[in-house]
Parts: structure tokens; C-alpha cells; sequence
């Protein structure tokens, strides 16, 4: 059977959205630099410009550690993009990237009471974005990487962390995979199973694909099995062998224990879950080889890899990227509280420990009211990004 899917357009109409409402929302962007000190008489100038502000550039002058103190750099993230990866819309460049970056800013100030600026660049060379990020590191606390290709993003990722003495993320890897792995341990105690022995699908060996597949290994998963365009990823493939530096080759060597090969009828054939990260759809067929109470992830957005009404047919568990279904898996549940938490801190690094923890606290905020529709929390939820800050602080220290 053939999946019905919906477009963008279509999935406006289902939120009752109007072309109008949007960009009147839009217009003129949707952030604003607001002082937080008084600027109401000559004295309040006095104390936050000149001559008040001399003292306290000579003092950091004197002690650079005061600027973590006495500026706003310490707390502020820059969500950086190049505009290759948006959303479902691919490569449209950074100035289109825009909207979204400040949409990423404004969730860090709503959820984390971080502030955030968005920084695109015109660049999609690896080495300028890294020297742009090395000369402008004084402005700012941490970077959370956002909709930036594959498999670019990987290299940028490693080289940053490596040159930058502050708190580095793509957003698009760590947060995807902290929240399915939330929801994946939360899905396995609904259908009586243990996440170390689940038998686990991943469609897709991108940006998300291969964080999820990391985290799932970190996490204890022995079988997991990832699939990308060529099928599945084996240290036998011949594109494999011959690019073995690669990050899928190196991903060939840590998944696939039972060493199959062919599409997604073989890695699927009496599989536990399907967690689906890409464009591709998931033939109805094809959930008929999993085994019984299997888990259905399909995370596409806004079009999921299969729709929940087809996937409720043989899936016990069934979540996806959009908030109109039941069990949304949403990078907000993460990220506020992962960079809040590092910052918290004083954390150089967000490592996968942190990562565990952060995923641990979302999972056990549903615990309670655990069920088939209810895996996460809301990501309007209030106790999110305070457990997750309190999870990942706890675990930097």
C-alpha cells in the first residue's frame, strides 16, 4: 500500500495557520536586544557606559576571567547556520536560513532563559566557518551547530570542539538523538522490553542518523542496524571499502552485528524498532516483518517515513516529528536545558554523559503517566528544561 503523504501546505491548513498570520508574525524578525539596567538620567549612563564602564574593562583587562562575570558572553549561545540543511527545504542559503536561526534563538530564551543570537554565514567552507567562530569567541558562551549538511557537519563539529574552549552542539545530531533515546527507552518499558536487547532499524545515516545510532550505542543497544540511500551500512559494501575513512564506514564497524546486507526488508525482517531520520518512506509491507508490539519512530518532518494511522496497524509505540500526533520527538525537550546545564557549569565540553543524563531526565519526567501515546512530555512542559539543566550540570561536574 501506498503512504498517503501531506504536504507543507496542507499541514497549515490542519493548525488552522494563515499565510497572513505568519509573516505579519515575521515581519521586522522576531528577536530584539533589551538593556537590563536603567537608562533614565545622567547617572544611569554614567554607570553603564563612560565613564562607569572604564572600571570594569580594566579590571577584566586585569583579570579575564571577570568577563565570565561582568558580560553577557558567559550566557550567551550563537545559533550558527549556513543555510545548507533547513528543515525539510535543504539547501536555501543563510539569509533564508534566518527566520529559523531566530526562531532557534527565541526557544532559548523561552525555555532555557538563555540569550541567543543567530549568526548565518555566507560560507559553506569548513575552514572559514571555524576561523570566523575562533576570531569571534570572546562575544560569545557556547555555539549550538544548526542546519548544516552532511557530512560536512560532522568534521565542523569535531574540529570546533576542538578549537573552541566553550560548550559546541549540532543541534540537529545531539538533540534528535537525546530525545529518541528518552522516548525509546520510555517505548521499550510500555511494551515489556529491555533497551539493551531492543533489535534496532535507523533510516538514515545523516546528521541525526548517525548521533542516534551513537547515543543508542552509549546507551547500551547492541543491535542496531542503519540504512541509508544504497541500503544497509555493511563493512563489506563496496562504496564502504573503498571511502574506509568515512563516517559511515567507521559506523560499518560498530552496527550491524549480525552482518546483513540488502534494503529495508532484510534489517527489518523481526526488528524491535524503526527509527526513521530521512526522506524515505516505509512501505506498509515492511512493518509487517517486525516483530509484534514492534516501535515505530517516524520523525520526518512534516512528512513522516509512514503516517501513525498505517503504523498503529502492527506498532504498539508510534511517534513522530509533528505535534498534531501523539508523542512528539521535539528538540526543544533537549537543547534548552543541555547548554543551560553546561553553561550552569562552567562546562567546556557537552559530553556524552551529559547527553545520558539529559535523556534519563526527559524519560523520567513521563514515568508516571507512562502509555503507548504517552512516551515524553510535552515540550510545552515546564519541569523540562529545569530537569534537564539540573540532569546535565550534574553530570559536567
Amino acid at each position: 500500500m501506498s503512504v498517503e503523504t501531506i504536504t507543507p501546505e496542507q499541514n497549515l491548513t490542519a493548525l488552522a495557520l494563515s499565510e497572513e498570520e505568519i509573516f505579519t508574525a515575521h515581519e521586522g524578525g522576531k528577536l530584539s536586544i533589551s538593556s537590563t539596567v536603567p537608562l533614565l538620567n545622567k547617572r544611569d549612563l554614567s554607570i553603564a557606559y563612560t565613564p562607569g564602564v572604564a572600571e570594569v574593562s580594566r579590571a577584566i583587562h586585569a583579570n579575564p576571567e571577570l568577563a565570565r562575570t561582568h558580560t553577557w558572553a558567559q550566557r550567551l549561545v550563537v545559533v550558527v547556520s549556513d543555510g545548507t540543511a533547513v528543515l525539510g527545504l535543504g539547501n536555501i542559503g543563510p539569509s533564508a536560513s534566518l527566520p529559523v536561526m531566530e526562531g532557534k534563538s527565541a526557544l532559548f530564551k523561552a525555555f532555557g532563559d538563555l540569550d541567543s543570537i543567530p549568526l548565518v554565514l555566507n560560507t559553506t567552507n569548513v575552514d572559514e566557518i571555524i576561523e570566523t567562530l575562533v576570531r569571534l569567541r570572546p562575544s560569545f558562551g557556547a555555539v549550538n551547530l544548526e542546519d548544516i549538511s552532511a557530512p560536512r557537519c560532522f568534521e565542523l563539529e569535531e574540529r570546533l570542539i576542538e578549537a573552541l574552549d566553550c560548550p559546541v552542539m549540532h543541534d540537529d545530531q545531539h538533540g534528535t538523538a537525546v530525545v529518541v533515546l528518552a522516548a525509546l527507552t520510555n517505548a521499550a518499558k510500555v511494551t515489556g522490553r529491555e533497551l539493551e536487547g531492543l533489535k534496532v532499524v535507523v533510516s538514515g545515516a545523516g546528521a541525526a542518523g548517525i548521533a542516534v545510532s551513537e547515543i543508542l550505542l552509549t546507551a547500551g543497544v547492541k543491535d542496531v542496524v542503519l540504512l541509508d540511500s544504497k541500503g544497509i551500512i555493511n563493512s563489506e559494501r563496496a562504496d564502504l571499502v573503498a571511502d574506509s575513512g568515512s563516517v559511515k564506514a567507521r559506523f560499518a564497524q560498530r552496527t550491524n552485528p549480525r552482518a546483513l546486507s540488502g534494503g529495508p526488508a532484510e534489517a527489518l525482517q523481526g526488528a524491535d524498532v524503526f527509527i526513521g531520520v530521512s526522506s524515505s518512506k516505509l512501505a506498509e509491507e515492511h512493518l509487517k516483518l517486525m516483530n509484534e508490539n514492534s516501535i515505530v519512530f517516524a520523525l520526518s518532518n512534516p512528512d513522516p517515513e509512514v503516517l501513525p494511522e498505517v503504523a498503529v496497524k502492527y506498532a504498539a509505540v508510534v511517534a513522530t516529528g509533528r505535534s498534531d500526533f501523539p508523542n512528539q520527538i521535539n528538540n526543544v525537550l533537549a537543547f534548552p536545558g543541555i547548554f543551560r546545564g553546561a553553561l550552569d557549569a562552567g562546562a567546556r565540553r557537552i559530553t556524552p554523559a551529559m547527553k545520558i543524563a539529559a535523556a534519563r531526565a526527559i524519560a523520567g519526567l513521563a514515568e508516571d503517566e507512562l502509555s503507548a501515546d504517552y512516551i515524553v512530555p510535552s515540550p510545552l512542559d515546564p519541569r523540562v528544561a529545569p530537569a534537564v539543566t539540573a540532569a546535565v550540570a550534574a553530570a559536567a561536574e
